[in-house]
């Protein structure tokens, strides 16, 4: 995976409801976006620290909490260093949040789907 701020592109899970409305809201701009399916093309560790940046959050701010993995690994213990997130995040890319929009050096999380509109327009 490589995140390119120059071109649209879109983290994406197929099996997502609201990744599949965010690549519809895409489309209906007129925006093909580049696809990149998290789960498969897992961003490294500088990837994730780009997109951190861009959306100006903490690791644990992208993560999906309710997921049963993230109870397993017990990620909510405030000792655990922001390198420990992130990378319990490359090690398991179901706990990014999705979808995320990337465009022009900003970046959206698509919950709901119309927040990437705010970057795209």
């Amino acid at each position: 995976m490589t995140i390119n701020d120059q071109n649209t592109q879109i983290l994406y899970n197929p099996q997502c409801s609201k990744c599949r409305q965010a690549l519809q809201l895409l489309n209906d701009e007129g925006i093909e976006p580049e696809i990149i399916e998290y789960l498969k093309d897992t961003p490294d560790f500088t990837e994730i620290e780009k997109i951190l940046g861009m959306l100006n959050i903490e690791p644990r701010d992208l993560m999906r909490k309710g997921e049963a993995i993230y109870s397993e690994l017990d990620l909510d213990r405030s000792e655990l260093s922001r390198n420990d997130l992130i990378q319990a995040m490359i090690d398991n890319p179901r706990l990014i949040e999705r979808p995320i929009v990337i465009k022009d050096g900003k970046a959206m999380i698509g919950r709901p789907p119309q927040n990437i509109l705010d970057i795209i327009k």
